[in-house]
């Protein structure tokens, strides 16, 4: 039985290029899902929260968060991430990397994937 892994994240950005090299380099099947293209589910969204917490999903440096009125950004609940994430995916960190639905990084920094795919 194989694995699924997945990487979300947005087909233009730096940081997905260097993760998808780093899986292709090393020939480990997977699937790429950009989710400013294809979006996310909700349910996806919130399983990955389950896992790792909203606060570590919600990408408050990139830009779309900074152009966000003082307003959306002050005292952000749960709830107004998730709405936020949902509306505007570019808002969730990337990339993530999954295994069945288990998210296994967040970010991309060669030495975690390299510990990620070790096994």
């Amino acid at each position: 039985m194989t694995s699924s892994v997945v990487l979300y994240g947005i087909k233009a950005c730096d940081t997905m290029k260097k993760a998808r090299a780093w899986l292709e380099e090393r020939a480990i099947p997977y699937t790429f899902h950009d989710y400013k293209k294809d979006g996310i589910s909700e349910d996806i969204l919130n399983a990955w929260i389950s896992q790792v917490g909203w606060t570590t999903l919600l990408n408050k440096a990139g830009t779309t968060f900074r152009k966000l009125s003082p307003e959306q950004k002050d005292d952000l609940t749960e709830d107004r991430a998730v709405a936020l994430m949902l509306a505007q995916p570019s808002m969730i960190k990337r990339p993530v990397l999954t295994r069945d639905g288990t998210v296994l990084r967040i970010g991309f920094r060669p030495a975690d994937y390299e510990e990620t795919f070790a096994a």
